[in-house]
């Protein structure tokens, strides 16, 4: 199949944007193969995502964007972003000792559900190493002292592995360490989190626990992007389970471990996709 252009625009709302930008791909014999857009009528802000293919586009790719910044950008005071559908993003995995949200992920990548490439994953701890053999990819583990003295030599050398295996986006799948500023601002918006929905009410080590002392009716999880505030990213995807007096501890721990492997690969799958625009520490996340 001939590949794909995929552009991710967001700029202030105005009339023509739809008209001018369509026309330019319709000028240049690009078919379009999917439209949306959204506008955030509070904010007055426009959002789009548009797709063609590139089979028979008068304009070379690598001259695209610098064509579209030119005619669009400065009047539109726009932001974009261009992908390519035959390029695949890179996802790096880093986990602790839970593998449920782990084979998820790579069952999915085995299944060739997700246009991906897994070129390593990363842990705090050797638990996880004959996982990652099962599926031939390579494990890498930088232990991170109780005190935490050796944190930002191990992130050095993390962040090192990342830029020589060409890391595009990062999956957090139940990794136990809070990431430095300096991560985080090395991938903004291309860091995915996953995370119980029980904060900031039970906080700790056995939030499924506490929430069946207190008798809750519903469970969830929540997976976001990560930013420099502790769990406060722009949400990707949420959902919940309803459970009853006759949950034990024990299920209510499975049924969350379930949950949480769903809504992760739910948001990976759209930020694969290209479907997703952030803004005022929101998403838009396109159909």
């Amino acid at each position: 199949m001939s590949p794909n252009a995929i552009l991710l625009i967001s700029c202030p709302d105005r009339q023509g944007i739809i008209t001018d930008v369509t026309r330019f791909i319709t000028e240049n014999r690009g078919n379009i193969v999917y439209i949306d857009q959204y506008v955030d009528n509070a904010a007055g802000v426009f959002f789009m995502r548009l797709e063609w293919e590139l089979d028979g586009f008068l304009i070379p790719r690598e001259k695209i964007s610098d064509y579209f910044k030119t005619m669009f950008g400065t009047r539109y005071e726009m932001t974009f972003k261009l992908f390519f559908s035959d390029i695949k993003p890179r996802m790096a995995i880093f986990v602790s000792k839970q593998s449920h949200c782990l084979y998820d992920l790579l069952a999915r990548w085995k299944a060739g559900e997700w246009n991906v490439e897994i070129p390593c994953i990363v842990s705090n701890h050797e638990d996880l190493r004959d996982v990652a053999q099962q599926f031939g990819i390579p494990y890498y583990v930088w232990a991170v002292a109780p005190d935490h003295s050796n944190k930002a030599q191990v992130e050095k050398e993390e962040m090192e592995l990342l830029q020589r295996e060409k890391v595009s986006f990062v999956v957090l799948a139940r990794y136990m360490q809070i990431l430095s500023d300096d991560l985080i601002a090395a991938y903004p918006h291309n860091i995915i989190n996953i995370h119980h929905s029980f904060l900031p009410a039970f906080v700790g080590a056995k939030p499924y626990h506490q929430a069946y002392e207190r008798g809750v009716k519903i469970i969830g999880a929540t997976s976001h992007y990560v930013t420099a505030e502790l769990d406060a990213g722009p949400i990707i995807e949420q959902d919940v389970v309803r459970i009853s007096h006759k949950d034990t501890p024990e299920s209510l721990v499975l049924k969350g471990r379930d949950l949480e492997k769903i809504v992760l690969s739910r948001a990976v799958t759209k930020h694969i996709e290209r479907k997703i625009l952030t803004y005022r520490n929101k998403t838009v996340i396109f159909g």
